[in-house]
């Protein structure tokens, strides 16, 4: 089991270690049989706790003492663990670098998981989930070059145009790929559904095996209700309306030439496929978002 806590620098890593040595050196005296002084339904329970609410959690301490995590880091276990740091031999110095590392970190409150999760709501959400998540990523990347401890990093943000526009260079940096599909012997009113309810308007058709064999629009719906048929609509399978001669690209296909096929085909969607299966899917949707992204770059520099 892992019991230290993940970096996210190799300064907080020794952090976390130095804390969790001095504690192992000196808790055992002071403290003897936890098992006696905590029940194993409170241990459970701080973990949970721990896990979900991090340094704004309440321990259930010793003897049924309630602390927030916080307090009792700062105010019993930091101290513990430099005494027990000197019963190791650990250099003063080092100790007060370590250490001071956490005692930061818990006084602003600040973890890795802490870090992403306020980088990502301060971000502009209108940027799609794939360009907030490769801003995450490389900012995580350079701060963790700097060396820093993540209590000192800045949040990442999105860059500016000159930048951004690196995220939309192939359609894999971009692409839908939590994808709604159907059956062939699906009935139409469960396609119809599905675009109701994701606010889509392509639905990818898939068979058994989950190979892609068509896709169905809004436009076929619209088509297939104004002009009318004989049959009840429950019994209208998707395989009578989806179109199947399909025009597919690779998740490396370059953004300006998937564009171009769509404007030449006059096709409003590109299901992305690769090794026979369908991992995305392109609409004119996606570039519309892009293309008013840009706009709107482009009017902030007139103004």
């Amino acid at each position: 089991a892992r019991f230290l806590p993940a970096g996210p620098t190799v300064a907080d890593q020794m952090a976390n270690a130095a804390f969790f040595l001095g504690l192992m050196m000196a808790l055992p005296a002071e403290y003897g049989d936890v098992t006696e002084r905590m029940s194993f339904d409170d241990a459970k329970q701080n973990f949970f706790s721990t896990a979900r609410f991090g340094l704004k959690s309440q321990i259930v301490w010793l003897d049924g003492e309630s602390r927030p995590a916080k307090h009792l880091i700062l105010d019993e276990l930091l101290p513990r663990a430099e005494v027990g740091l000197k019963m190791a031999g650990i250099e003063p110095n080092d100790t007060e670098r370590y250490l001071g590392i956490l005692r930061d970190r818990v006084t602003r409150e600040t973890t890795g998981s802490k870090w992403m999760l306020d980088s990502l709501a301060g971000m502009d959400k209108r940027a799609k989930q794939n360009v907030r998540m490769r801003t995450l990523t490389a900012a995580m990347k350079a701060n963790q070059e700097k060396g820093e401890p993540v209590h000192l990093w800045p949040l990442a943000e999105i860059p500016g145009k000159s930048d951004w526009i690196d995220n939309y260079k192939t359609v894999e940096q971009f692409m839908a790929t939590d994808l709604f599909t159907v059956r062939p012997e699906d009935v139409i009113d469960l396609a119809a559904n599905f675009m109701h309810w994701r606010h889509v308007r392509h639905v990818p058709v898939e068979d058994k095996d989950g190979g892609l064999v068509g896709v169905i629009s809004h436009r076929d719906l619209l088509e297939l209700f104004a002009v009318g048929t004989t049959n009840s609509r429950s019994e209208i399978i998707v395989r009578d309306v989806m179109k199947q001669n399909l025009i597919t690209i690779t998740p490396e296909t370059p953004t300006l030439e998937a564009l171009q096929t769509m404007r030449e085909r006059n096709i409003g969607c590109l299901p992305v496929i690769s090794a026979g299966k369908l991992v995305g899917l392109i609409t004119a949707y996606d570039f519309l978002t892009v293309s008013a992204r840009l706009f709107e770059e482009r009017l902030k520099d007139l103004i």
